[in-house]
């Protein structure tokens, strides 16, 4: 069984840490409790022998290359007052090609001295404020920069979302061959730019679209539209699978609280176009493991939601990577993104949502299309490049303002270069990965990289990791996970899932009894990794079914404080958290184990035989 893409594609761990494996099942069927055991090498009838191995991608070619920042933000000062006495805001309804019309603010220039660039954003989460004199705060946010240059902006609500007209549909499926009025949300945007550049005055025929989560979802839709004028998109951390890697499955495993809190409102019927947002599920308690838990079964939760929210019923009736599913998955059509339409993927390393997206979709289109692809990955949680420094997340800091860095050295110069045919970004890496741990930015002729070694860790005896085959070819590793007490993801009391917990301290995993926890000895020199981790695991369970999951840990040296920190000791929360021996989880990923042979056929375990 693999667990394919822990996410690790980019941290170094330093010399004097200690390279740690956490390693726990969360078994979900109706028992009291269920057996783990893992085994090294040779099988036996009455235990399972078998090495539970990580195979490790290592670049041992760590040239960098030479990059010159693009310098491509004026350095005005930027508020509220200079965009809304610049710009004049327009609510126009935009026709699709059925009749549908779809609701788009547009923000215009007052500057008609030449004309303008579109830039433009699709989403299902609303483009309030509405009114012609209500403006969406771009001050806040890196847009402001784009408006500085006279960016003619576009933000529209999708098809049966808000105040758009139609019929909404999640991850609405691509349809490769349309005919006459037949649409989906490729050619609503293709129909959109349409309008815009033959009736927005003073604009120069050149559109980008950026978007991130389900905005990156409709970005990547965009891209397979082909509109001429369509030059640059980027899909940031991008909905793209929702079975095996984003949001709402990972490998099979349902994420029933991310499904849950998300569309127990998102996911409610709107009937007309309205302004308002729908209201959100009473939980009665702000303890999401206590909800959770006491609510037991997705059929419980499905009583709880109601019948009128179709997708999650929908999510219900699919559990195995089926047709309808396949529909869904957009990287099977990247291939229609045309040779003119230059794509940027971006995406966190930290994010707790569309990490794989990210990586998957810079992926599928540099095999399928013929188009120029580029990825940025960062230290960031979801979409936290475009808002705040990105200098850390919860406890642990990265040494520097990465948002600003992305967004001045490598988006903005991106859509100037594409839009307004300036900016030279020759020099613009394949591939900008932030490796944390050094804390710095590699800029990459390729990803994933070439001349790599897959290299082996081993699980030893007395919760040991190793770089050597283990000698002892009979051990096993056991505990038992009760269904009852499972396993938090995270040691504080939480209502919404944080986005904080991708670093957060796994100490409090470590010390209970139903995880396995594996270290390496102290580092002597730094190990880097840059690559796809696998997992292979071979297990015994005494029931049918369990998920399994697996965590890569870098733990922080014992005097290890960041720089004049002052460390709290008690519980005075203006001082730094401790970081000596800090548990930090770098990357971990879960497993359904019925899907371990096939996704599209799963496969309940034999209790008490061995299973790889």
């Amino acid at each position: 069984m693999e667990l394919q893409d822990l996410g690790t594609k980019g941290f170094s761990l330093k010399a004097a840490s200690i390279f740690k494996i956490n390693f726990l099942s969360k078994y979900f069927m109706n028992a009291e409790e269920c057996y783990i055991f893992t085994h090294q090498q040779n099988v036996c009838k009455y235990y399972i022998m078998k090495d539970l191995l990580l195979r490790i991608s290592f670049s041992f070619t760590f040239l960098l290359t030479m990059y010159l920042p693009l310098t491509a933000q004026t350095s005005f000062p930027q508020d509220s007052a200079w965009i809304v006495n610049n710009y004049i805001k327009q609510e126009i309804m935009i026709p699709m090609r059925d009749g549908v019309k779809l609701f788009t603010s547009v923000y215009m220039p007052k500057d008609n001295s030449e004309s303008h660039p579109i830039l433009m954003s699709r989403t299902p989460y609303s483009c309030a404020p509405y009114g012609e004199t209500s403006f969406k705060s771009f001050w806040d946010n890196h847009w402001k920069n784009y408006m500085r240059r006279n960016y003619i902006i576009i933000i529209q609500d999708v098809r049966g979302k808000w105040m758009s007209e139609g019929e909404f549909v999640d991850i609405r499926p691509f349809r490769e061959n349309k005919k006459n009025s037949e649409t989906d949300d490729a050619s609503d945007t293709y129909d959109t730019i349409d309008w815009l550049i033959n009736n927005l005055p003073y604009n120069n025929k050149r559109v980008g679209i950026m978007g991130t989560s389900y905005p990156g979802f409709y970005s990547t839709m965009a891209a397979l539209c082909g509109h001429p004028s369509l030059v640059a998109v980027s899909p940031q951390a991008p909905v793209t699978d929702w079975f095996m890697g984003d949001d709402f499955h990972h490998n099979g495993a349902f994420f029933i609280m991310d499904a849950f809190s998300f569309y127990s409102s998102f996911g409610k019927p709107r009937l007309k176009p309205v302004k308002s947002g729908p209201s959100e599920f009473d939980f009665s308690t702000k303890d999401a493991y206590k909800f959770y838990l006491q609510a037991g079964t997705t059929k419980k939760l499905g009583q709880l939601i109601g019948d009128s929210i179709r997708f999650w019923h929908e999510l219900i009736k699919h559990p195995d990577y089926d047709d309808w599913w396949k529909a869904r998955n957009v990287r099977n059509f990247v291939n229609n993104i045309p040779e003119h339409t230059a794509t940027l993927v971006v995406g966190g390393l930290f994010d707790a949502e569309d990490c794989f997206g990210a990586w998957h979709t810079y992926e599928a289109i540099e095999k399928k299309s013929k188009n120029n692809n580029r990825l940025v990955m960062g230290p960031w949680s979801h979409g936290q490049w475009s808002r705040g420094e990105g200098n850390m997340l919860g406890n642990v800091k990265f040494g520097s303002n990465t948002s600003w860095y992305y967004q001045n050295e490598i988006e903005i110069p991106f859509f100037i270069h594409h839009l307004e045919n300036r900016a030279n970004i020759d020099d613009l890496a394949e591939a900008t990965i932030f490796f944390t741990g050094e804390n710095q930015w590699r800029h990459l002729p390729e990803w994933p990289l070439k001349n790599v070694i897959n290299t082996p860790i081993y699980f030893l005896d007395k919760e040991k990791l190793s770089w050597s085959s283990p000698k002892d070819k009979m051990s096993f590793s056991e505990y038992t996970s009760d269904p009852n007490k499972p396993v938090p993801y995270t040691e504080d009391v939480h209502f919404r899932r944080t986005t904080s917990y991708m670093t957060d301290d796994q100490r409090f995993a470590n010390r209970r009894p139903d995880v396995l926890s594996f270290s390496s000895d102290i580092l002597t020199s730094d190990v880097t990794i840059a690559g796809t981790v696998v997992a292979d695991l071979v297990t015994s369970i005494s029931t049918t079914d369990a998920d399994f999951v697996v965590k890569i840990i870098d733990v922080f040296p014992s005097d290890f404080k960041y720089f004049s920190d002052k460390i709290n000791e008690s519980r005075d929360f203006e001082k730094s958290y401790p970081m000596g021996d800090y548990q930090m989880l770098v990357r971990g990923e879960i497993m359904r184990g019925r899907y371990r042979k096939s996704f599209e056929k799963p496969e309940p375990f034999e209790p008490g035989n061995f299973e790889k």
